[in-house]
């Protein structure tokens, strides 16, 4: 790019428009006074202060795209023969350049591409006009500006627009942070997400390639004749999940309500009515804790399939997330935090009690209750809050295979056959009734997504919703209420069925390589300022 001296926010006011040197930090409430009185002076100036009709023909990308191969000479060519592209294009005030006569800025617009989004324009005060060049002078980088004018390369081959009009169309009141140093405070990045956009091209990209993996992820779920639907997200009874959810009061039907922890009874509800595939991509929210993998408001997507089972479900999410994967990124070795992951090749399958004796030294004391209460224990497990001595053989594997397992699953695996008694909403095993036939899938150490075959015994399904109210009756904030509507639906009868959640969160972690859930939320739940 041609040599700019970049005008800091910090020193770009202070000093004569035509000041090369960089001047003392000021104060922001400075800065921001003297963006103030620019305004009022620009409002007596002019009608409109905020011009709203200035529509650009053309993007940075699409111009860096069409013009950069072409050479300085042929520009040139083009130009002396009368021939020379024009082109009009808008966008904020990123670099600028005040000379004598001439002026450079750049200006950024959302088109990303190889550029950034970033294109140069070339202001010559005989080519704009004095006023026009003049007040050019005293506008401020993260101005919002329109430029109009011809292609061609600057003497160093830069790729430029020479302007032959430039306009003013918001201005901006707040200095951008320092060009060098951008936004250095995380919490700051996430608090203020619009600064770390117009500061940060890599969080751009991060949040293009959001979008582009869930419309591609949409897309195979209609190719594979599945319906897009819409559910509540008011909830008269939370369910679905195990998980406490966040409540609310609905005033004109006088009763509290609850924000969705999921929607699979919904759902479920859509295959008794005769929609034999269904799917939502939905936000949901849990009044839980906040960490680098949980944020109360969250996407996740839960299809549901009519005659499939669990391994049915494992087969098309392992090639959903092929395909997402291979659309956002164009292959499926992968890097995540410096460590490979290999999404081509076929997923690992084990239970939950063979991935204990893979991963641990567990070997035969995997099924001795005994010796699993002492190893929780030595994990930091005790008797008073987690109850150990009072679980189950099965529960108490899960437990061991959550705090001493679960982290070393980096490459994708399946988990699968959960004791039923932690799994409500699933079918038992026909052969084996102690388990559900229920997968979950893990990647770099973090659970993916959930499915199984789904429960479609209505008394069965009333039983469970019993022993769980039990439970939450005996402390159990995360145990699931009775649901008697959706008992009533399945006494209509629901066909065999398949289900499954994918955690679209942590889902565009991995594929953004992104350490952080709150790094692909554009607006993370934060602690209120002040």
């Amino acid at each position: 790019m041609e040599s700019f001296i970049i005008f800091c926010t910090m020193s770009n006011i202070a000093n004569s428009p035509d000041d090369q040197t960089a001047a003392p930090a000021i104060d922001e409430n400075q800065l921001i006074a003297e963006r103030r009185e620019k305004l009022k002076a620009l409002r007596a100036a002019q009608a409109v202060a905020f011009p709203n009709d200035f529509k650009p023909a053309n993007r940075a990308a699409d111009l860096l795209a069409a013009f950069d191969g072409k050479s300085k000479e042929e520009l040139d060519a083009e130009i002396a023969a009368g021939q020379q592209t024009t082109a009009s294009i808008a966008g904020r005030m990123m670099l600028k350049r005040v000379m004598g006569k001439a002026s450079f800025a750049t200006l950024q617009d959302g088109s990303l591409g190889a550029s950034g989004g970033r294109f140069q324009v070339y202001i010559a005060r005989d080519a704009v006009g004095e006023d026009v060049y003049n007040n050019f002078k005293h506008w401020d980088l993260g101005d919002i500006v329109a430029a109009e004018g011809y292609v061609f390369k600057t003497k160093t081959g830069e790729l430029s627009i020479h302007a032959t009009s430039i306009r003013l169309l918001t201005k901006s009141l707040r200095p951008m942070p320092d060009k060098f140093h951008g936004v250095a405070d995380q919490e700051l990045k996430y608090r203020q997400r619009y600064v770390d956009l117009m500061t940060d091209e890599t969080a751009r990209q991060r949040f293009t390639a959001r979008s582009k993996a869930v419309s591609s992820l949409r897309a195979f779920m209609v190719e594979n004749d599945f319906l897009e639907v819409e559910t509540p997200m008011l909830h008269p009874i939370p369910g679905g999940a195990n998980a406490r959810p966040f409540v609310t009061h609905h005033n004109a039907l006088d009763q509290d309500m609850f924000l969705r922890i999921a929607p699979e009874l919904y759902l479920k509800r859509l295959i008794v009515g005769g929609f034999e595939r269904v799917f939502e991509i939905n936000r949901s929210f849990r009044n839980e804790g906040i960490s680098v993998r949980h944020n109360p408001e969250f996407t996740m997507m839960e299809f549901y399939a009519a005659w499939w089972n669990y391994r049915d479900m494992m087969d098309f999410t392992e090639k959903l997330l092929r395909h997402t994967a291979q659309k956002a990124l164009g292959k499926l070795q992968i890097s995540y935090q410096g460590r490979d992951v290999d999404l081509s090749q076929p997923f690992a399958r084990m239970t939950i009690r063979e991935a204990i004796c893979a991963h641990t030294d567990a070997g035969a004391q995997v099924d001795d209750a005994a010796w699993l209460i002492a190893a929780l224990k030595r994990l930091g497990m005790s008797e008073e809050q987690h109850k150990l001595s009072s679980r189950s053989l099965p529960s108490l594997q899960v437990l061991y295979f959550e705090e001493a397992v679960e982290e070393k699953l980096w490459q994708p695996t399946f988990i699968m056959e959960h004791p039923t008694e932690i799994s409500p909403l699933a079918r038992a095993n026909d052969a084996r009734p102690e388990v559900a036939e229920r997968f979950e899938l893990y990647i770099t150490g973090r659970e993916m997504a959930n499915g199984f075959s789904e429960l479609n015994d209505a008394e069965d399904q009333a039983a469970r919703f019993a022993a769980q109210v039990a439970a939450k009756d005996s402390g159990d904030d995360e145990a699931m209420y009775f649901d008697a509507d959706f008992v009533r639906a399945l006494e209509y009868g629901l066909p065999p069925t398949g289900g499954c959640g994918i955690g679209i969160d942590r889902l565009m972690m991995l594929l953004t390589d992104s350490p952080s859930i709150r790094d692909v939320i554009l607006f993370p739940a934060l602690r209120k300022e002040g």
